[in-house]
């Protein structure tokens, strides 16, 4: 028998809790995809590329239509001019992104920083390069950057600290004032940023996503780690894109070439037309999911269940201490599924050392009408 370089990982509790659902015939909103498709001129678009033959190889960094409408997008959204040939790479996926970007710059016994709860391929592409994760848990609550907590954390070690905003699971989002913050905390020491910001375009109630990439201090040692699947409803498409100062870009695809080579050329050629000629799209968003919250969470107010209204992405989290105290997260989870027909994410299994007092499930709304009203239906009869 081999030594796994991965010991401790199993099946994701995404892919467990999708399964539970389809075993037991129960509303799935725990993994965070749509159960609706995505426009239909990216569709048809996406046909007709594949019609016309577009179907080899793409270029190593991305289709260059594609990388240009990336461009104008962030210039666009965040007053950066950024080089379409230098600074913009397409990957297969925002989690493969993750990955190349951490495998480029960690080396064996640097430390990375992430805040818990977080995204659980961190831990992994960490290992795998021969780093080790600091959890840094988030404040209760407002899932809120403990800052006494992360200087603490830091040490002549640390090569990395991961960022995600708006945060999977608890939708908290980072203000301007905190990335001035930060700047100050690593101005001096030799620490890079990964920034995740996959949900960069559902953010609620009049807030704006305060992004790595209209910060000039920050974006000098960022990566900047954005996804088409969850801005076009097209998670299956699993195509992302990583934007950062080109010396960071070079090593990114120094490892990104090996991993896959190239993402997916016609849904990249669908994606730079549907860019192109439907730029408002990003700007409906907000109204769209908020409009998705503001459903799940009115019905739910009649529940046992309690919740604060996330500020960003498609998951809302819900306190069920008033429900069932005597069951962990994971136990909750399983039989909110199996008696209630409900799935669910368990907060927990995305923290490294869990509040054991803690019993919050995350639910995802990016869902029909229809299936929100009866998920909260079932809810609201536990």
């Amino acid at each position: 028998m081999f030594a796994s370089k991965l010991p401790s990982v199993g099946t994701t509790i995404f892919t467990t809790m999708s399964q539970l659902a389809a075993q037991t015939g129960a509303i799935n909103l725990s993994q965070g995809f749509p159960d609706y498709d995505g426009p239909e001129a990216l569709r048809e678009a996406l046909a007709r590329h594949v019609a016309a033959g577009h179907n080899q190889y793409a270029p190593m960094t991305g289709l260059p239509a594609l990388r240009e409408q990336i461009a104008v997008k962030v210039e666009r959204l965040y007053g950066r001019a950024v080089s379409a040939d230098s600074e913009v790479t397409v990957t297969p996926g925002a989690t493969q992104a993750i990955f190349c970007a951490i495998q480029a710059l960690i080396h064996p016994g640097d430390e990375v920083i992430v805040f818990d709860p977080c995204y659980d391929s961190y831990d992994p592409a960490v290992s795998l390069a021969g780093g080790r994760c600091v959890h840094v848990p988030l404040a209760s609550g407002d899932f809120a950057i403990d800052w006494q907590l992360l200087e603490a954390a830091l040490s002549p070690r640390t090569r990395l600290i991961i960022l995600n905003t708006p945060h999977n699971p608890s939708g908290a989002l980072i203000s301007r004032a905190e990335l001035d913050r930060l700047a100050t905390l690593i101005r001096d020491r030799d620490i890079y940023l990964l920034s995740d910001e996959v949900y960069e375009h559902l953010v609620f109630d009049g807030r704006e996503h305060a992004s790595v990439l209209g910060h000039d201090e920050l974006y000098a040692r960022a990566f900047v780690i954005s996804s088409f699947g969850k801005t076009y409803h097209v998670t299956g498409w699993k195509t992302g894109y990583v934007v950062a100062p080109p010396a960071l870009s070079a090593e990114l695809r120094k490892v990104h070439q090996y991993v896959s080579f190239c993402g997916v050329t016609p849904l990249q050629c669908a994606l730079a037309d549907f860019m192109a000629a439907c730029p408002e799209h990003v700007d409906e968003l907000p109204a769209f999911y908020q409009a998705k919250r503001d459903l799940f969470c009115d019905l739910l107010a009649a529940s046992r269940f309690s919740f604060r209204r996330t500020p960003g992405t498609y998951f809302q989290l819900a306190d069920y201490s008033a429900i069932r105290p005597d069951l962990d997260d994971v136990a909750m989870a399983q039989w909110l599924t199996r008696e209630h027909g409900v799935a669910a994410i368990p907060v927990s299994v995305l923290c490294k050392q869990p509040d054991p007092s803690q019993r919050l499930l995350r639910f995802c709304f990016a869902k029909r009408e229809d299936t929100l009203r009866q998920a909260a239906e079932k809810l609201r009869q536990v």
